[in-house]
């Protein structure tokens, strides 16, 4: 099934019940006067967090979400029924804009959060309610008042403890299967992770955490290019990075693809750059002992510490899970 993270939506709440004009018409009750009920309030739309949701794909298939009118009032001062509400439910990390404007209007990020997304109209008055010394008898009702109807655009950020980002090819999809259950695209060929991936890593002592798989990043992603920013803004909530190095040097020289991740990440975000994050050199394997021996010695030569690891074979994952552990728990 697709990953959506991104989609325009209609909101329209329900209209307020109109007032009634009634009169009492009782055997035996002389000048009963006016008796007539409120109208209900419209129903509003609500957006609520779900932890249950991971994506935006019900947007897919829906994007006009309504409420239920206010119901009409009624003689012998019986009020409308409200409007039922209308709530839709979208998952964490969640923002809200307006769609017009651009304007952020809300950021659903903890469980049932909530964001009151379009507001019902006011039900009219009865002629009860205009009764005076001079007019006993009032003919007058209002009309309910329309409900707020608009349209809005969500976007999510997903959230995430971990995430794992590198040029294409890196080999991310591989370390994510090994450090979880998930089941990404693996393949030799470039941008084979098109949608970010998520994986939960179960520590031994019984935490875990979440790994967000953001697809490969290039030269340019900060301004759209590849597959750009639109998968960029996934990190913006992680609370460690892991750079995923290509030591094999295939498609570019090892420390040119951390100058590429690092510039990309502080063009997209400054913040970004103060990010807790691990350098790892992957496919180790596939290096002689001094190659690899060399290639350490000029990161650090840098003042950069990297983990070696291949995740093919599994080498370095498991200093790679207590590294992980002593900096989320």
């Amino acid at each position: 099934m697709a990953f959506i993270d991104e989609a325009k939506f209609f909101v329209k709440a329900g209209d307020g019940g109109n007032g009634c004009a009634s009169f009492r018409r009782e055997k035996f009750v002389p000048k009963g006067g006016p008796d007539g009920g409120d109208g209900g309030r419209g129903g509003s739309v609500l957006i609520q967090v779900s932890s249950r949701l991971q994506s935006l794909i019900d947007f897919r298939y829906r994007s006009h979400f309504l409420a239920k009118n206010g119901s009409h009032g009624q003689g012998k001062k019986m009020h409308g029924r409200k409007g039922k509400d209308n709530f839709m439910l979208v998952p964490p990390g969640s923002l809200i804009k307006d769609s017009e404007t651009g304007e952020i209007l809300a950021e659903l990020v903890n469980n049932d959060d909530s964001f009151v997304a379009a507001r019902g109209g006011r039900g009219g008055k009865g002629n009860v309610h205009f009764a005076t010394s001079t007019n006993r008898a009032p003919r007058l009702a209002t009309k309910g008042q329309p409900g707020e109807e608009r349209w809005l655009r969500i976007e999510l950020k997903l959230l995430a403890d971990v995430g794992l980002i590198g040029l294409p090819n890196a080999g991310k999809s591989t370390l994510l299967s090994k450090l979880s259950a998930a089941n990404p695209k693996v393949a030799s060929y470039p941008f084979t992770t098109l949608e970010p991936q998520l994986g939960v890593l179960n520590f031994d002592f019984g935490a875990s955490c979440i790994i967000a798989d953001i697809p490969g990043l290039i030269a340019g992603a900060h301004q759209g290019a590849g597959l750009g920013h639109t998968f960029l803004r996934h990190i913006e909530r992680t609370r460690v990075l892991l750079h995923l190095i290509d030591s094999s040097g295939l498609e570019a020289e090892p420390y040119v693809q951390f100058c590429i991740l690092e510039d990309e990440l502080r063009k997209f975000k400054t913040e970004l750059a103060d990010r807790t994050r691990l350098v790892l050199l992957n496919k180790i394997d596939l290096l002689a002992e001094d190659e690899l021996a060399e290639l350490i010695n000029s990161f650090q030569e840098k003042g950069i510490n990297v983990l070696p690891v291949s995740a093919a074979l599994g080498q370095g994952l498991s200093e790679l899970k207590e590294k992980l552990a002593s900096l989320l728990i």
